[in-house]
């Protein structure tokens, strides 16, 4: 069998080898979330407050898009991925695929009434916290435009299951307080997807987290594990669900505890009586709050979009790896839908070791099967050769590839580490360029921290992380926050570092120390004098020596747009690796 002959489907063991070799992004926890699944007690009993990636963020864009009048520029910098038009787009299609219906069936049932009917907790309370939160909702009707628009692609899935167990409707709202319904959301507390799994809680429910993909991103997935893990937190506390969500979010120990203070008290032990954690005391109010809303929009003063009874998309079975780019020409759609509907593929195809399957729009679902069947199952994947030179290895080459080691080893059936000068290499590689994988891990990584300084007065530094490198360290040194630093790169304060990878700080230090901070090794960095000869000007100068016309305009306080005189004392910080 030659190695072309090899499928996607040969790569079924290729996960568990990836794990050892520290090739993931951090911010899918992998390698640490292998050792810590907990027991069913230690999950149900923890202690440990889940700090979500919340709404907040995106109600400090709408406040300040109110305020300035900013139209959408405050609110995209807020969305993780940017998702300006599309989930108005396809709303417009999905809507558009119905226009020629009979007129005589009438108006298609919206989706708000089935919720409304499955609602099932007690909205009436009369709490100064959910008072709180719905006069900033209702202050601000933006906001519940926009979550519906993100969550317009999920919501129905969300409320058929929380109907199939006969939950009460209102869990279905639950995403917007957990992430606003961005599938791409990353917490400080190392929480990830919509439903904001921690990597210990996401393996204990199953959602494998791989560099391929992160299962807690996945929409199938990980609304039947958020669902079954509130099960069981409302057996856990006899079926009350305040006390499930608030377990949700600071763990069944914590509740368990604040209501045997109380019980021993002699107060009362419902939640509203519970001294929890500060992000509790307002996790259950947001949720009453949307609830309310929802239930009754007029009295609010909110309009709720048109949501109809339908579903959005259909779950396709694709058998094998594919390409992501290709799985969108073969539906018809962008690529952009295809990751928002599959948001748990970090690169640029489906995970060789499956899910083999895709969510596509309901109205390009026929389509893309029959695309899928008229293909050859071993194009789904492009290959390049690559003829191994001096100097090379497997992570080396792995990483030029945008793949990892033990791809390389299975598809080329190598044991070990081992090739020689002169190997002929067959890589799996993605068919377009790496921008046309916009929503992808890496990509997603790239705006961010592109976009990470805006509106600081930092200057953006490469750091490229060496063995001992903590975030403490570098962000001291930079003169930033640990929180910052963890959020500019799509981290969070407690994923592991590993050497060799790149880090972007928007520093806050002095000029000298950005320039040898920015250095792979600073022992290689030299301050030197140059005096200014004639005919010298910035460029010249910044191409003899390999450093930037702004570092050295910054490092001197000059001007660009004067000419250098000759005689002129410039200080410049170099790396001798580099210069002449």
């Amino acid at each position: 069998m030659t190695v072309r002959s090899i499928t996607a489907l040969s790569f079924a063991a290729l996960l568990s080898g990836c794990s050892s070799l520290g090739m993931f992004d951090s911010a899918d926890d992998t390698a640490k979330a292998a050792t810590e699944k907990p027991t069913e007690e230690e999950l149900l009993a923890s202690e440990r407050v889940t700090v979500a990636a919340g709404d907040d963020r995106l109600k400090r864009a709408v406040a300040a898009d109110e305020a300035d009048g900013a139209a959408d520029a405050q609110l995209d910098t807020a969305i993780d991925p940017t998702l300006k038009f599309q989930a108005r787009k396809a709303r417009e299609r999905l809507n558009a695929s119905g226009t020629d219906q009979d007129p005589a069936v009438g108006t298609e049932p919206e989706l708000w009434d089935r919720l409304r009917g499955l609602y099932a907790m007690d909205r009436s309370v009369d709490n100064r916290r959910v008072q709180q939160q719905l006069s900033w909702y209702s202050r601000h009707p933006k906001y519940i435009n926009r979550v519906v628009e993100r969550g317009s692609r999920y919501l129905y899935h969300i409320v058929n299951e929380v109907e199939r167990r006969g939950l009460p409707g209102e869990l279905a709202l639950l995403p917007i307080v957990e992430s606003a319904f961005d599938p791409f959301a990353y917490s400080h507390g190392r929480a990830a997807g919509m439903w904001q799994f921690i990597p210990s809680t996401g393996k204990y429910f199953g959602l494998s987290q791989s560099w391929w993909h992160d299962e807690r991103r996945d929409i199938l997935a990980s609304t039947d594990a958020a669902l079954d893990y509130l099960e069981r937190l409302s057996d856990r506390f006899d079926g009350d669900f305040t006390l499930a969500l608030a377990a949700y979010n600071s763990g069944g120990g914590t509740v368990s505890k604040a209501i045997r203070r109380n019980a021993n008290r002699g107060e009362p032990t419902d939640y509203w009586a519970l001294d929890l954690p500060r992000e509790t005391r307002a996790y259950v109010p947001k949720l009453i709050a949307l609830a309310k809303i929802f239930e009754n929009p007029e009295a609010y003063g909110i309009t709720l979009p048109e949501f109809p009874d339908q579903p959005y998309f259909e779950v396709v079975d694709i058998g094998s790896q594919i390409d992501l780019a290709q799985a969108a020409d073969l539906a018809g759609v962008d690529i952009d839908e295809i990751y928002l509907l599959n948001p748990s593929f970090n690169r640029w195809a489906t995970s060789p070791a499956g899910p083999h399957r895709l969510l596509v729009p309901v109205a390009n679902a026929e389509q893309f099967r029959q695309g899928l069947a008229a293909i050859d199952p071993d194009s789904r994947v492009a290959w390049q050769n690559y003829k191994v030179v001096a100097g090379d290895s497997l992570i080396r080459i792995a990483r030029k590839f945008n793949t990892t080691p033990s791809v390389l080893q299975e598809v080329n059936n190598i044991r070990g580490n081992l090739i020689r000068v002169g190997d002929q290499l067959l890589i799996p590689t993605a068919r377009n360029g790496n921008t046309e994988y916009a929503l992808s891990a890496s990509q997603r990584l790239a705006r961010k921290q592109a976009s990470g300084g805006r509106g600081s007065d930092g200057s953006r530094v490469e750091h490229t992380v060496r063995a001992g490198d903590t975030f403490w360290d570098i962000a001291r040194e930079h003169k930033v926050s640990v929180r910052e630093l963890a959020s500019w790169n799509g981290m969070a304060p407690g994923d592991p570092l590993i050497p060799g990878k790149e880090l972007v700080v928007w520093s806050k230090a002095p000029t000298y120390a950005k320039a040898a901070t920015s250095l792979r090794d600073k022992k290689m960095v030299r301050k030197l004098g140059y005096r200014v000869r004639r005919g010298d000007s910035l460029a010249a100068i910044a191409n003899r020596f390999s450093v930037a016309v702004s570092d050295i305009a910054s490092w001197n306080d000059l001007n660009t747009a004067r000419y250098l005189q000759p005689g002129q004392s410039l200080v410049l910080y170099v790396d001798i690796r580099t210069s002449p």
